[in-house]
């Protein structure tokens, strides 16, 4: 069963910077290990910003994977928000690509086609080590972030399954942290 909607997970933010890449590494997981029986593109937005404004104007909707900055939270803590809300969140903006993607939804909410767009924001512990990784608060709320991806595809009527066998977010990073590595991780399942 699909929703019969045109939907988007983009991952976004930047591999380099330990945390800062917790997005990415999401859409990739989630694009090896679950099968999708809709309209569902996965996107390694990276820090695209303006250039994944196709998805923005093309799509139903649009799940953003990301860090997300919140005063006074804990580093873990995720949160699900609606673009609206979003762009009302000052604090948000503490990154280069936090910055690019605020700028980018508040151009594309003036266009007459823009696809309901929400943020899955997880906060992070570390974005300032050059390094591609995840720090042990966000290893422990990996599964925790993407579930509730999934369920924002649950909402949606979005029906999707998990491939029997589990590529592992340490694979995943592993395979960002050595450009050399096959990107395409499905060689590890079978």
């Amino acid at each position: 069963m699909s929703s019969g909607k045109k939907i988007a997970i983009v991952g976004a933010g930047t591999v380099i910077f330990n945390d800062e890449g917790v997005g990415v590494y999401a859409a990739k997981y989630l694009e090896e290990n679950y099968k999708f029986n809709g309209d569902v593109t996965l996107v390694d937005g990276g820090v695209l910003g303006f250039q994944l404004m196709v998805y923005y104007q093309e799509y139903d909707r649009v799940i953003i994977l990301d860090t997300i900055t919140m005063e006074d939270d804990t580093a873990g803590a995720i949160y699900n928000l609606p673009s609206e809300e979003l762009l009302g969140l000052g604090s948000y903006k503490q990154t280069a690509h936090e910055v690019e993607i605020v700028e980018m939804l508040e151009i594309c909410s003036l266009l007459e086609n823009f696809a309901h767009t929400s943020i899955v924001g997880i906060v992070p512990q570390d974005i300032l080590s050059v390094k591609s990784d995840l720090s042990p608060t966000l290893k422990k709320e990996f599964n925790n972030f993407v579930n509730v991806a999934l369920k924002e595809l649950d909402k949606m009527n979005e029906t999707y399954t998990k491939n029997d066998t589990e590529v592992t977010l340490e694979e995943i990073i592993y395979s960002y942290a050595n450009p050399t590595a096959q990107r395409d991780l499905k060689h590890l399942k079978g």
